[in-house]
């Protein structure tokens, strides 16, 4: 085992565990843990540390919006305190609004269900992110979460790596190429 295969094991076994995991999201590819994954890459991509960010994805699950249509129904009072539980406070009331108007944007547009703006973008992750990116608050970042994560049930778009995967790999040494990071965790 060559030094970049000890590299990325230690790095899997360390800290094999994916933001879903810790918020526990079973990812599966149907509409309700996609949702979820979607609220928790939105709530990851803000200055905030993940811990938070992961307990308030876990707060809204505990309160029952989990899915785009209660969501939309909950009011923005009702987004705030559950934020709030979780200690999502420095941004709770933009996020509850982006939160609101992006569990509306999902109905209208995908019927609530994201597998269908995976169908729309036809597999292509450039497609995926920039559908994506319309979601209220989704940027870059919150995309590049959303298809890290998403690409255990949506194996088209594997290997998927954003920038700043690979440019924490190059930042260990390890080579920036998506196929070539896969091929070295092999089945880790």
């Amino acid at each position: 085992m060559n030094r970049d295969e000890r590299v990325v094991r230690e790095l899997v076994s360390g800290y094999g565990r994916t933001y879903a995991e810790e918020a526990g999201i079973r990812l599966t590819d149907t509409p309700q843990p996609l949702y979820r994954l979607l609220v928790l890459s939105l709530l990851l991509s803000a200055r905030i540390r993940a811990s938070v960010a992961v307990a308030a994805a876990r707060a809204l699950h505990e309160d029952r919006l989990d899915s785009p249509r209660r969501m939309a129904e909950a009011g923005r009072r009702r987004r705030v305190a559950a934020l709030g539980r979780g200690g999502y406070r420095r941004y709770d009331e933009r996020t509850a609004a982006q939160l609101g108007a992006g569990a509306e944007l999902l109905t209208e547009r995908w019927g609530g269900d994201l597998r269908r703006l995976h169908r729309e973008a036809e597999g292509d992750p450039a497609a995926l992110q920039r559908l994506l990116m319309e979601e209220p608050g989704i940027g870059p970042a919150g995309a590049g979460i959303f298809l890290r994560e998403a690409q255990r049930v949506w194996p088209d778009i594997a290997p998927y790596l954003d920038g700043k995967a690979l440019a924490g790999a190059g930042r260990l040494g390890l080579p920036e190429d998506p196929g070539r990071l896969t091929e070295l965790a092999g089945d880790t």
